[in-house]
């Protein structure tokens, strides 16, 4: 379990709608902060800046924004826009957190240690998480939850959620019986042959333009017939 100390520097913005790509091209992510209890307040980023923190604080982690060099405030990231083909950050938004509040977020998994039975007997690695959903206050949050691999030492061992050790404060919501991560055993030879080997679905007969235009002339048939009936 590990937690990060992390800030970055915001400043106030005037520019808003389209006049936002002024900033993007001086290097800055337009962004607004939001919070409980409090107006939205426009603020921009340092692209670089910015970019590096997310790599290391996520959506997860607490970060101290500091606004204008002077007030700073605790605030999670709370959703980004980017550009769907270069991924470029195009927008962020900041919620800024109570210390006296629990909030609900998700804290992701960060697999350690080799499993022997994928090492040693060839197995498949399967994830079926990636992240816990959990209830805390913000001083408890941490960055990560780091699940060791090791115990993974056959193909009938799972690490389920229930497994998995949380410092005191944290309030797992995921369902405890939900599996983390398990090895699947290899498939043999034979059963790859037989995948292999295995004949392909037929399609179903296409169905012709003349019997396509027989129903057709069918359900007016049979329409008109209930029009006379009426």
């Amino acid at each position: 379990m590990t937690n990060l100390n992390l800030s970055l520097k915001a400043f106030s913005r005037q520019l808003v709608g389209k006049k936002v790509e002024q900033l993007r091209g001086q290097g800055k992510i337009p962004a607004v902060l939001y919070g409980h209890s409090i107006k939205p307040i426009n603020l921009a980023v340092d692209y670089v800046a910015f970019e590096k923190l997310f790599r290391q604080a996520g959506e997860s982690t607490l970060v101290d924004l500091i606004i204008d060099e002077k007030n700073s405030v605790k605030v999670l990231i709370q959703d980004y826009q980017a550009d769907p083909s270069s991924n470029r950050f195009l927008h962020i938004d900041f919620h800024q957190v109570r210390m006296d509040e629990k909030i609900h977020t998700k804290i992701s998994f960060k697999f350690i240690g080799e499993s022997p039975a994928v090492k040693e007997s060839a197995g498949i690695l399967v994830t079926n998480l990636n992240a816990l959903e959990v209830e805390c206050l913000p001083g408890n949050l941490i960055h990560e939850i780091q699940v060791d691999l090791s115990s993974l030492k056959t193909f009938s061992d799972v690490i389920h959620v229930s497994d998995i050790q949380m410092p005191a404060g944290i309030t797992v919501l995921t369902k405890a019986d939900q599996t983390v991560v398990l090895v699947q055993e290899p498939r043999s030879e034979k059963e790859l042959a037989e995948l292999e080997n295995r004949p392909e679905a037929k399609l179903p007969e296409e169905v012709t333009a003349e019997a396509t235009e027989k129903k057709e002339e069918g359900e007016v048939e049979i329409k008109k017939d209930k029009e006379e009936k009426k």
